[in-house]
């Protein structure tokens, strides 16, 4: 895969996912129906670890949940450490 089309995919994702958690936040405080947390993962477990992170810090959305936390946490472990994989094995 060339590398700016990587890039695109992983900016697209970001902004995708950042936008999606602040409409979650906008829906929490309406008291309406929300995005589910799955949603989230999925898209943080595509690409959208950098987006996440920073809705969660930008929007102060899920900050105190510690399940979200623990499973944000938990899929940027496995994305890290297949990174660290892919990069010791390429050489």
């Amino acid at each position: 895969m060339p590398m700016e089309i990587f890039l695109l995919y992983f900016l697209f994702i970001n902004i995708i996912v950042f936008i999606l958690a602040g409409y979650d936040k906008y829906l929490a405080r309406k008291n309406k129906r929300r995005i589910p947390e799955n949603t989230l993962f999925f898209l943080e477990a595509i690409g959208g670890t950098p987006g996440l992170l920073t809705a969660m810090f930008f929007y102060r959305h899920k900050t105190s949940k510690t399940s979200f936390i623990v499973k944000f946490s938990l899929i940027f472990l496995i994305q890290a450490g297949l990174v660290y994989l892919y990069l010791t094995n390429k050489r």
